[in-house]
C-alpha cells in the first residue's frame, strides 16, 4: 500500500510540474475509478491554482459526453453516482458551464485501460472521448492537448486501434 502511495505522489508532482498543465487555464479531467490513477489531488490542486476544472458527464445509451465546470473539489460530493459507479453531475444539471459552450478547453486528462508509446490508447469502448475530441477540433480554440494518465503495467506494445480514435498527445507514467 505505501508503494501505491508514492508512485501516486510521483505522478502528482508529474502532473502538476508539466509545462503543458502549468500553462493551462481550462482543464478537463476523469474522476477516477478503483483501476485508474487518483486524481483527487490534480483536482485540488487545480484549484489551489486557480484555473478552472471540468469533469465527464456521459449520456447513457450513446457514445456522447460534455465535460461540465465544477465549481471547487469540495462539488464533488454533490455528484451522482452512476450505474457504472462513476461520479458525475445530474442529468437536469443546467447551471454548470459546458467547456466547448464557453472558450474550450486548453488540456485533457484521459483515463485508459491500456496505452501503446505510439499515443494509441484502448478505452472501454463506447468511443467518449474520441468522440469528445472530436467536437473540441470544431471549436473555435481547436483540439486541447491530451494526457493520458497511467500506471507502467498499463503500457503495451500495441493496442488496438480503430478509425475513428483519437490518440493521445502524451501517456504520463511512471517511467517516462
Amino acid at each position: 500500500m505505501w508503494l501505491y502511495n508514492v508512485y501516486q505522489c510521483l505522478q502528482l508532482i508529474k502532473v502538476i510540474g508539466h509545462p503543458r498543465y502549468q500553462g493551462s487555464k481550462r482543464i478537463a479531467i476523469f474522476l477516477s475509478m478503483p483501476d485508474e490513477i487518483r486524481t483527487e489531488e490534480i483536482i485540488k490542486d487545480i484549484f489551489k491554482q486557480g484555473k478552472e476544472c471540468f469533469i465527464p458527464r456521459y449520456k447513457p445509451l450513446s457514445n456522447q459526453m460534455d465535460m461540465l465546470k465544477l465549481s471547487s473539489a469540495e462539488d464533488i460530493s454533490s455528484l451522482t453516482l452512476t450505474s457504472w459507479n462513476i461520479l458525475q453531475p445530474r442529468d437536469d444539471d443546467s447551471a454548470r458551464e459546458e467547456a466547448l459552450a464557453g472558450g474550450g478547453l486548453d488540456l485533457i486528462f484521459m483515463p485508459g485501460l491500456g496505452f501503446d508509446k505510439k499515443g494509441n490508447r484502448l478505452g472501454r469502448g463506447k468511443g467518449y472521448y474520441d468522440t469528445y475530441l472530436e467536437r473540441c477540433m470544431k471549436h473555435p480554440s481547436g483540439k486541447p492537448y491530451t494526457i493520458a494518465l497511467a500506471f507502467r503495467e498499463q503500457i503495451c506494445e500495441s493496442v488496438p486501434v480503430a478509425e475513428n480514435d483519437v490518440q493521445v498527445d502524451e501517456v504520463l507514467y511512471e517511467d517516462c
